[in-house]
């Protein structure tokens, strides 16, 4: 899915620089390379950081978020976000919020409030704790704010096995954009009520934020800008679809574990299998519907309705 080249970025949008320079700024992890493990399961795509950040111990040189930057020089039009992946990020955000503002007033009656993005660098202090690249993206509740290192999606590519495709990069983002609508929704708390597990309120959760990537992608390709221009992205692909799903499946629990040497363990299970994961996204993708992704009411994740 590629964005249609004059679309302008919004330099005001997304708040960049922060935290230290490269991957993985300083901040210790509690338990060693297990806590990573656990850390990367847990938030790997936009679990809470609330419920683990609290293990980050100390500050082993830690880096200090140096607060929000201007928009690179080279973030300027849907040209440039085709090119490089921050602004991606950044023209990403604006066709979500071109979406969610029409969609969500339509089906819920509420009113889209629009998250707070930043884009950092190693380390990075937020409203649910100290963070560093290693967890992955993630959105904080406690300050709606959803959390990017950009150097996360080679990683998506080059550990997990992503495509390196730009749906499959713009997906993520969605995703953490999911969390928000269930922020506003009051859905996000139910996660942490009932962490673990395959039917979990946690995996529920992150389902549901699949389903609502699922829902942009719908709409994405036919939203008008703001003002009544042209959409943002350009139509999707059957090969946009596919690079979408290759991050899906690449983030599921029981791939994750696999990859880790680990056996497959659905017990711990805090976002669910590739399988699942695919599948919710498609049900947004097909139904644009956010009754469709009422996860929390769903008797079989595995065989959503709609994709029986």
């Amino acid at each position: 899915m590629t964005f249609n080249e004059g679309m302008k970025i919004d330099p005001d949008r997304v708040s960049w620089g922060g935290g230290g320079p490269g991957r993985g700024g300083k901040i210790a992890l509690g338990g060693g390379a297990g806590g990573l493990i656990l850390l990367v399961l847990t938030l790997l795509l936009g679990g809470d950081p609330g419920t683990v950040l609290g293990d980050l111990t100390g500050a082993q040189e830690s880096q200090v978020d140096s607060g929000p930057g201007t928009l690179p020089e080279h973030c300027t039009d849907g040209a440039s976000a085709n090119t490089y992946v921050d602004c991606r990020v950044a023209l990403t955000i604006q066709s979500l919020d071109a979406v969610w503002s029409t969609e969500l007033p339509k089906q819920t009656d509420q009113r889209y409030v629009l998250p707070k993005v930043r884009i950092f660098s190693g380390a990075i202090s937020t409203g649910c704790g100290n963070a560093t690249s290693d967890v992955g993206p993630f959105y904080c509740p406690a300050d709606q704010t959803a959390y990017f290192d950009t150097a996360f999606f080679q990683e998506l590519t080059d550990r997990f096995g992503a495509s390196a495709g730009p749906l499959a990069q713009e997906y993520v983002v969605a995703h953490e954009v999911g969390h928000h609508i269930q922020n506003q929704l009051g859905d996000i708390g139910k996660a942490q009520r009932d962490p673990q597990g395959p039917t979990s309120g946690a995996v529920r959760t992150e389902l549901q934020a699949d389903c609502y990537a699922g829902i942009w992608a719908n709409f994405a390709d036919e939203q008008p800008s703001p003002g009544g221009g042209q959409p943002f992205l350009k139509p999707l692909s059957d090969k946009d679809i596919r690079d979408a799903l290759s991050a899906a499946n690449a983030v599921g629990d029981d791939r994750i574990q696999r990859s880790a040497g680990r056996g497959v363990n659905p017990e711990s299970w805090t976002h669910g299998s590739s399988e699942q994961r695919q599948k919710w996204f498609l049900i947004g993708y097909r139904t644009g519907s956010v009754q469709a992704c009422d996860t929390y009411s769903a008797r079989d994740l595995d065989n959503p309705p709609g994709l029986r």
